[in-house]
């Protein structure tokens, strides 16, 4: 009776362990990666962007619809933007928002993220936390040189590479808009305590990799929730002139709370309001807050609105007043 005892304290023991290890194993922390000190000019920073695009057409692996793109007006403008995809989407994503910003008058540049757009729909289960950020750096820098104010706006997993472009040295991002962000996951798909778990289970690869019922892969979701997980706290001053979230209550992917406290925290430090836009239930728009093309000129209302909030724009966007509600 004692051995057996002895087993089942040994055990209990071991699994206390196992839970201890996983909330104090130290979460990675990733040298941060910035845009070069030796800013580029606009006809280097175009030639990179175009290298890029013609080293994607030459590639079999990757979709033609989901090749980076780059929107120029031929020269160096006051106002440029950097949009960030999501994760399992590709630069297409952006089309309509894309055309929103040229039309304004910016520059605009969305890179494809790497393991993404490709013809192989699990390629994206590969995606690294480092690679993530070692692209964003770079598509920043590139960005950086085609004008002169610079800006993100980022959607799900991107709007977490957007809010890390905000934060890190350099200071070079005087705009962010955050569609969506996935700082944490919805409650009902995973609690709370579960996500430093999840990060070292997943993130590192200890356990076999598991796809959710939307296509989701665990080990590449939580690359994202370990980039979120790296951000400066408390935030960094760096600068940043406006800063605005959008989200929806049908959102079942992300924290919705997370997704306003984070960059709410950003914004206090940089001395700024945070405008959060909160699209009411009728419109039907779930998590992927770009998926607007169902709603028809009320949707293209709602990209104004987005370059709005953007711009840190005081008034709401004419004829929108019932399609979104916005605070400061």
């Amino acid at each position: 009776m004692s051995e057996i005892i002895a087993l089942v304290l040994g055990g209990l023991a071991l699994v206390v362990a196992l839970v201890a290890g996983l909330y104090l194993w130290p979460p990675r922390r990733r040298g941060l990666r910035v845009a070069p000190s030796e800013p580029l000019d606009f006809d280097t920073a175009t030639r990179a962007a175009v290298a890029v695009i013609a080293a994607e057409a030459a590639d079999p692996a990757i979709r033609p619809e989901s090749r980076s793109r780059l929107l120029s007006h031929g020269s160096r403008t006051g106002r440029v933007v950097l949009l960030l995809h999501g994760y399992t989407l590709a630069p297409e994503q952006y089309d309509g928002l894309a055309e929103e910003f040229f039309d304004s008058g910016y520059n605009v540049w969305i890179p494809r993220a790497p393991h993404h757009g490709t013809v192989d729909k699990r390629a994206h289960h590969r995606v690294e936390a480092e690679e993530l950020t070692t692209y964003a750096a770079r598509a920043l820098a590139v960005a950086a040189g085609l004008g002169d104010e610079v800006g993100v706006v980022g959607i799900s997993g991107g709007a977490v590479l957007a809010t890390w472009l905000a934060q890190v040295p350099g200071d070079v991002v005087r705009h962010l808009l955050l569609l969506s962000p996935f700082f944490g996951p919805d409650p009902r798909q995973a609690p709370a305590f579960a996500v430093r778990p999840l990060i070292t289970l997943y993130g590192r690869r200890i356990l076999p990799d598991r796809v959710t019922s939307r296509g989701y892969s665990l080990s590449a979701v939580t690359q994202y929730l370990t980039i979120a997980r790296s951000l400066p706290n408390p935030p960094r001053r760096t600068g940043l002139r406006t800063a605005a979230v959008a989200i929806s209550p049908l959102d079942g992917v992300v924290d919705l709370a997370t997704a306003v406290t984070v960059p709410r925290r950003i914004a206090d430090a940089n001395a700024i309001p945070l405008r959060v836009c909160t699209l009411p239930e009728a419109l039907g728009v779930g998590h992927n807050l770009l998926n607007l093309a169902a709603l028809g000129v009320q949707g293209a209302e709602l990209r104004r609105r987005y370059v709005a909030l953007y711009e840190g724009a005081a008034t709401p966007t004419p004829g929108l007043t019932r399609a979104a509600s916005v605070d400061e």
